[in-house]
């Protein structure tokens, strides 16, 4: 699943324009994004992955200011660790 600051007529829009394949959810009041330890005080939350294993451990978590420049980056790591959790 995917979790974003967007409200949900962006997140459907983008899912219909990308056809990701699984849910989006929306965090506008960045309650979620608050309890993983991503909320900025000013601007959007920063960009992070979390690899959440069946058990609801987090076996990963994928994030940095690499990670925030370079979505391709952030993207590739986040895949690296799913292919090896």
């Amino acid at each position: 699943m995917g979790i974003s600051a967007d409200p949900v007529d962006r997140q459907k829009e983008f899912d219909e324009q990308n056809n990701l394949g699984f849910p989006l959810l929306s965090d506008t009041d960045g309650a979620i994004a608050e309890q993983f330890g991503v909320a900025r005080r000013l601007g959007p939350p920063k960009r992070a992955t979390f690899v959440i294993g069946t058990d609801r451990r987090v076996l990963a978590a994928i994030g940095g200011v690499a990670g925030e420049l370079n979505m391709h980056k952030h993207a590739d790591d986040a895949l690296d660790a799913l292919r090896s959790g």
